[in-house]
């Protein structure tokens, strides 16, 4: 039968908010609750008559309540099936009653984890008990109704009132779909965590916060995003995020928290890429000097400040359409004025990413890698021509290759002032990257006489540094590591350029 009363319930949880209702309902239709340790005096409290697990298995709670409920009584009242003559006649042969609703949390293993708490208290919060009951009352979802989170006792609740303490299948499924995604979620915990000394080359993955986004990176597609978008962000205006919006938030955070608070950078990106950067005196300043690089691509853009919104930088912005607006806050009066285009997504920036790793799918699999969390730093540089650095062309090589790491391969980044004056992106030649760049910083009206050029890679050959000392680019920063870099470290000694090497490459694909 598709609609079955509840007349028996096995309630064990480790979280008792809002449970109090729940059992209300059940006294309220005389249904047979069985319980164990806290939850029973829980459930005694509210007034609801209780039989204690240990009365129906003739055994105690044992090993120091590692063995409660693993019992063929608990399990088989569980498991057999209402429409079976065999398992009814076991069951009354045996017996077994029926238990019609489970109600059942986990041990809370991720909180422990992250309380950095000793091995042995991780060990046990490793659930046993409920985490086999909620695989059971979910599988024989067709006579069970099994709920396994307190997030679900709003709509178990409702249920229980709506349905006159009955279910029907398709809540029974849907309860139980849901159950299956928290044991899941939680065998992945345990396993990711054992995972982190053992190593074994497995990938394992859950998100149990998502939404579906309006369409993928085109309208034909289909797109969802997971993860807890909202512990980093507070959304104070505009349209649902799309998966392009997405993608380009994503790379605005990474490339705004190479910068610390004690300068202030703002960025302007576009398709990942920043078509502005700059350091500025305040807001605005930072604002309009990322905005000279490229007016044109800036339309449409991601904006990334990592200071206080004021009303004077909002004034300028707001004369630009673009797309989101990121920074850790906004003053009132600012935000009254950029909330003035309701399509403007404005967020407010809490915390920093956190993530270690970076994945996607191809070639019907998975890729991961560590997240390139290394920054160049001028203390780290290594000068490699006779020719050393004055502190202000180390101050915009360490600004260029910055940029230069969040930006797509092949690229050549040109600074100057703290200002990104263009940049070449994505090119298939070094070379190309660099007329690219060139081309682009002409464009927009500026002299590369004394700026500094980036590179994600090495040179192969002494082309980008013969190119760049024609347009008296003075000071360059690369990886290095070719087996010709003589040729441009010669090149630059004998006309005298200045160039660092940083040991580490920032391909970006």
């Amino acid at each position: 039968m598709s609609q079955l009363k509840i007349k028996s319930a096995l309630v064990s949880v480790f979280y008792k908010d809002n449970l109090a209702p729940i059992i209300d309902l059940l006294k309220a239709n005389g249904v047979t609750i069985y319980s164990t340790g806290g939850t029973q005096k829980f459930i005694e409290d509210q007034g609801a008559e209780v039989i204690p697990v240990e009365d129906l298995t003739s055994y105690p709670s044992i090993f120091g309540g590692r063995v409660k409920t693993l019992h063929p009584k608990i399990f088989g009242g569980i498991l057999y099936r209402r429409d079976h003559e065999g398992d009814q006649s076991q069951a009354a042969e045996f017996e077994i009653p029926s238990i019609d609703l489970v109600i059942v949390d986990l041990y809370p293993f991720e909180e422990t984890v992250a309380s950095g708490a000793p091995e042995q208290d991780i060990v046990e919060k490793i659930d046993i008990g409920g985490i086999s009951l909620i695989r059971a009352a979910a599988k024989n979802f067709k006579d069970v109704l099994i709920v396994s989170s307190r997030e679900q006792y709003p709509a178990l609740e409702n249920l229980l009132k709506e349905k006159n303490c009955s279910s029907d299948l398709q809540n029974r499924r849907k309860f139980a779909a849901e159950s299956f995604d928290i044991s899941s979620h939680y065998d992945s915990a345990i396993f990711n965590y054992f995972n982190q000394e053992e190593d074994l080359d497995k990938f394992k993955l859950s998100e149990r916060t998502g939404k579906q986004l309006r369409y993928g990176e085109n309208p034909h597609q289909e797109g969802h995003f997971y993860g807890p978008l909202n512990d980093l962000f507070d959304q104070l205006n505009g349209k649902e995020l799309s998966y392009n919006n997405l993608v380009d938030i994503d790379a605005a955070v990474s490339l705004i928290e190479e910068f610390n608070n004690s300068e202030t950078a703002f960025a302007i990106l576009k398709h990942t890429n920043a078509c502005g950067m700059a350091i500025g005196t305040d807001v605005k300043d930072a604002y309009l000097r990322a905005f000279a690089a490229d007016t044109v691509s800036a339309f449409g853009g991601v904006l990334v400040c990592n200071q206080t919104v004021d009303l004077a930088a909002a004034e300028e912005m707001h004369k630009l359409f673009f797309e989101v607006l990121i920074a850790p806050g906004f003053n009132d009066d600012a935000l009254e004025l950029l909330k003035g285009k309701k399509n403007r997504v404005l967020l407010v920036k809490k915390q920093n990413l956190t993530a270690q790793k970076q994945f996607k799918s191809l070639l019907n699999g998975v890729i991961v890698q560590d997240r390139d969390l290394v920054s160049d730093q001028s203390a780290d540089f290594k000068l490699v021509t006779k020719k050393d650095v004055t502190a202000t062309e180390k101050e915009a090589l360490e600004f260029a290759s910055k940029i230069c790491k969040h930006t797509k391969s092949n690229t050549i980044v040109l600074v100057k002032d703290g200002q990104l004056l263009a940049s070449g992106v994505g090119q298939t030649s070094r070379v190309d990257a660099l007329r690219q760049a060139i081309e682009k910083a002409k464009t927009f009206g500026f002299d590369l006489n004394g700026s500094v050029m980036a590179s994600d890679a090495f040179f192969p050959f002494p082309d980008c540094v013969e190119i760049a000392h024609g347009e008296g680019i003075s000071a360059v920063i690369q990886p290095g590591g070719s087996i010709k870099d003589e040729l441009s470290i010669n090149f630059c000694d004998d006309h005298g350029m200045a160039m660092v090497f940083t040991g580490t490459r920032h391909f970006k694909h």
